[in-house]
């Protein structure tokens, strides 16, 4: 899945105004919002991405292999985080191995910065995470372009993962004759 965020329309159409065109919006710079899990689902409708409000009230992208939620925390709901659940289990005698790898990745980009996640049985799962503080609001492009980069890199993680632990044999065996999964 490759998600270029240029082709996601501004969201900061003014109300008469057409999407679509350089001329709609007022010169000047785009407004300063305080972003919503409304404004996060349009921004995933944009996309075109496939997503869901979970038991918890958190928008959620699900992809094969793993899920994305949109949250926003605080007391004013002034924290927004995209967190990636990546759903392969490592054993837990390999996880110096993959520390190793989630330590090369969490050095040579910005985001997500993932982590390990080890379980009471002792599975050793990837999680990626980005936040950012909105309660005083952001400029409306930026936040749109981010969101959208943030999830394109929870998935150029997942790809990265892949090819790193010469995984794609296993996955194409798991596809069968489908294709991959791009939606969400």
């Amino acid at each position: 899945m490759s998600i270029d965020p240029s082709s996601i329309p501004s969201f900061g159409v003014p109300q008469g105004g057409q999407p679509g065109g350089q001329g709609d919006r007022p010169a000047g710079p785009p407004p300063i919002i305080v972003p919503d899990q409304n404004l996060v689902a349009q921004l995933l409708d944009q996309m075109q991405l496939k997503h869901v409000v979970d038991d918890e009230g958190d928008l959620t992208a699900p992809w094969e292999g793993f899920r994305v939620y949109y949250m926003f925390r605080g007391e004013q709901k002034e924290l927004f985080a995209v967190r990636a659940f990546y759903d392969r289990a490592y054993p837990l005698e390999k996880k110096g191995e993959i520390l190793d790898l989630i330590d090369e990745w969490n050095r040579e980009t910005l985001w997500p910065k993932v982590y390990t996640h080890t379980h009471e049985d002792g599975v050793v799962r990837l999680i990626g995470e980005a936040q950012m503080i909105v309660g005083t609001g952001v400029n409306l492009d930026y936040f749109v372009t981010t969101a959208a980069n943030w999830t394109q890199a929870a998935v150029g993680f997942e790809q990265w993962i892949v090819e790193r632990l010469g995984l794609q044999k296993d996955i194409e065996g798991e596809e069968g004759d489908g294709e991959g999964t791009e939606e969400a």
